[in-house]
């Protein structure tokens, strides 16, 4: 695709708010030489930046553990963020702005230099955001769920940096889609750590399970949502290292993330979950997704 065929949507680029198809990064940058760099992806329903405020702190994290000044304050980011999400509404023709669904995408990189695999210091970061329109799972998935394939976890043991380097998800994913499966669920060693693009999560007995906090997965913003979720609901959680006899034992299996919210696994390669339909805790922990979406809407906040 050429910046001509790109469609004309708003984006943000080292302090200048353009459109896709005009927007230019040097070659030389290390984002594009060495996928150095970081991103964040925010949900906007309406006018709410949804969960901002845990999008900025992961944003911050990653960027420190790659030694990259954050070039914003989280009230500039704010600002570029409901600026883009604004525009775009405009331009949309949509008929309810305010019901319009949006996925905002942010991105750092370390900046521009002679390609040298050590971290040249000094540099100004680049700095990108842009937005679209958030394509959700549709209402046959939520009410039949999704079929996942397995593979083993081969990508870097920093996981827990949302980093641009994402080849080894791209790989990942790319398993699915040849496998005619929405999802690819990765071990590492025999455990269970997260999916090309998603959290996963299993039901044992009611409980809801979920793996570490650690540098082998991405702790996705649903984790703090999934607990608070979890204590209004009664439903137990904890967090574990989880065996794959267990995945596909399990009475239901959960994805998560900022698009899918929450989905439900009904086929793990080429065997059902559970009875093969969306379950009660899922049923549960959508409805309060849900809930949790319409209050930050009502307050206008994350």
């Amino acid at each position: 695709m050429t910046p001509a065929e790109l469609p004309p949507l708003p984006c943000y680029l080292n302090g200048h708010y353009t459109v896709l198809g005009e927007a230019r990064v040097s070659v030389m940058d290390r984002g594009f030489i060495f996928g150095d760099g970081v991103y964040e992806v925010i949900p906007a329903y309406g006018s709410c930046l949804f969960r901002f405020e845990q999008h900025m702190a992961r944003l911050e994290r990653s960027l420190a553990e790659l030694r990259i000044p954050n070039p914003h304050t989280r009230a500039q980011w704010r600002a570029i963020a409901q600026r883009l999400t604004q525009t775009y509404a405009q331009q949309s023709g949509a008929a309810d702005p305010e019901q319009l669904d949006q996925m905002v995408y942010l991105q750092v990189t370390r900046g521009v230099a002679l390609r040298e695999h050590a971290m040249p210091p000094g540099l100004t970061p680049t700095v990108f955001a842009m937005t679209n329109v958030m394509k959700q799972p549709s209402a046959a998935q939520r009410a039949q769920g999704v079929r996942c394939v397995t593979a083993e976890d081969f990508r870097w043991q920093k996981a827990h940096i949302k980093s641009t380097s994402l080849l080894g998800s791209v790989l990942a994913r790319q398993i699915s889609v040849d496998a005619g499966a929405d999802e690819t669920i990765l071990f590492r060693d025999g455990w269970l750590s997260e999916a090309a693009a998603s959290n996963v999560w299993i039901v044992q007995g009611g409980v809801l399970l979920g793996p570490p906090r650690d540098h082998l997965v991405l702790e996705g913003i649903r984790y703090a949502l999934l607990e608070e979720i979890c204590a209004a609901a009664g439903i137990p959680m904890q967090l574990r290292r989880i065996a794959r006899a267990e995945v596909l034992a399990a009475d239901e299996v959960l994805l998560t993330s900022a698009t899918k919210e929450v989905l439900p696994v009904t086929r793990i390669d080429e065997q059902l979950v559970g009875a093969g339909r969306p379950g009660p805790v899922y049923a549960q922990l959508y409805a309060g997704y849900q809930a949790a979406k319409l209050q930050a809407r009502l307050r206008r906040q994350d």
